[in-house]
C-alpha cells in the first residue's frame, strides 16, 4: 500500500507537503470524484470486509467503491500518511421514513484538526447527502457548498448534520412520485458525539448491513459517484443524474429505467466500475433518497 498508487487512482497531482484546508479539500475532492460510494458487493456474491489492506486492493487496485467504513478508512489511512491529524467519529443515520435516527451506530466519518479547527471529513455517504469539502465542526453556521447548504447544530454533546436543497427539476414526469426523491426542503442526515472511535467499533455493523433482511444495503443496490457539477446514482435499474443550480436555485434530476443488459454497462460507461461477479441488481421500495 502506498500513497502514490492511491493518488493514481483519483487523479490527484497537486502538492502534499502542507497539512493545511486547501490541500485536504483537493485530496478530498478528488476522491470523491473517482471513488463510488457503493454497496455491490452484497448483490454479487462478495463479502465487505473492513481490514484496510484488503480496503486498499478493491478500491485502489481493482477500481471498486465502497461504503463509509471502506471510503472513509482508506481516507484516514491517507490523511494520517500525509501528517494530518485524524480520528474516526461513529454516526447515527437519519431514517426518513421513519423520522428516527437509527439505533446502530453505521457511519464512520473522519475527523481533521488544522491549526487548532476541527473539520468532519466524510467521504462515504453519496448521493446529495455527500458533502463537497471538509465541513468546520462548528454550531449552528450555514456551510454552503455545492450541493447545498449544510449545517451542524450541538446539543448536550450531541451533533447533529442536516442539509437544506434546491428545488427540483425532474424532466421526465413519471418519476415526479419516486420514492427516491427528496420530498422535504431541509433534511436531517445523521447525528454523532465526538468520542474517538476504531474500525474495530464497526465490526458487528459490517456485518449486519450486508445480511440482515432489514438493512437498506440488501434491498438496494447501490452506486453513486460525484461529478464536477452534480452526482449519478445507479439504484437498482434506475439511472439518475443531477446537475447542482443549473438554473437559480434549481437543481436538474434526470431518470431513466435500464434494461438487464444496460446495468453492468452504464456501471462501466458512468461510475468505470468493472465487477468480477455477475450483478444481481434490486431495488425494493424504502428509506434511500436521492
Amino acid at each position: 500500500m502506498n500513497l502514490e498508487e492511491y493518488f493514481a487512482r483519483t487523479g490527484y497531482k497537486g502538492p502534499t507537503e502542507k497539512q493545511d484546508l486547501e490541500t485536504l479539500t483537493d485530496i478530498f475532492q478528488h476522491h470523491i470524484r473517482a471513488v463510488p460510494f457503493e454497496n455491490l458487493s452484497i448483490h454479487c456474491g462478495e463479502k465487505i470486509t473492513l481490514e484496510l489492506e484488503h480496503v486498499y486492493n478493491k478500491i485502489v487496485r481493482r477500481k471498486r467503491g465502497g461504503w463509509c467504513m471502506e471510503n472513509n478508512q482508506l481516507l484516514g489511512w491517507v490523511l494520517k500518511g500525509l501528517g494530518y491529524d485524524t480520528s474516526f467519529l461513529g454516526a447515527y443515520v437519519f431514517n426518513p421514513h421513519q423520522n428516527a435516527y437509527a439505533t446502530l451506530m453505521t457511519h464512520l466519518v473522519v475527523k481533521v484538526v488544522i491549526d487548532g479547527k476541527a473539520y468532519v471529513v466524510d467521504g462515504g455517504f453519496g448521493v446529495s447527502y455527500q458533502m463537497w469539502q471538509p465541513m468546520e465542526l462548528v454550531s449552528g453556521k450555514d456551510q454552503p457548498q455545492a450541493p447545498g447548504v449544510f449545517r451542524f447544530t450541538e446539543k448536550n454533546g450531541v451533533w447533529y448534520l442536516e442539509k437544506v436543497r434546491r428545488k427540483q427539476y425532474i424532466p421526465n414526469q413519471s418519476f415526479s412520485n419516486s420514492d427516491l426523491l427528496e420530498k422535504k426542503e431541509c433534511r436531517k442526515v445523521y447525528m454523532f458525539s465526538l468520542e474517538p472511535r476504531t474500525v474495530e467499533d464497526f465490526r458487528f455493523q459490517c456485518t449486519y448491513l450486508q445480511t440482515s433482511p432489514d438493512s437498506l444495503f440488501t434491498k438496494k443496490s447501490i452506486c453513486t459517484l460525484q461529478t464536477t457539477d452534480g452526482f449519478r446514482a445507479l439504484i437498482g435499474w434506475t439511472f439518475t443524474e443531477t446537475t447542482y443550480n443549473y438554473k437559480e436555485n434549481m437543481d436538474l434530476v434526470e431518470f431513466v429505467t435500464l434494461e438487464d443488459e444496460e446495468v453492468e454497462k452504464t456501471l462501466k460507461e458512468k461510475f468505470n466500475v468493472t465487477l468480477e461477479r455477475k450483478l444481481v441488481p434490486i431495488n425494493v421500495k424504502g428509506p434511500y433518497t436521492i
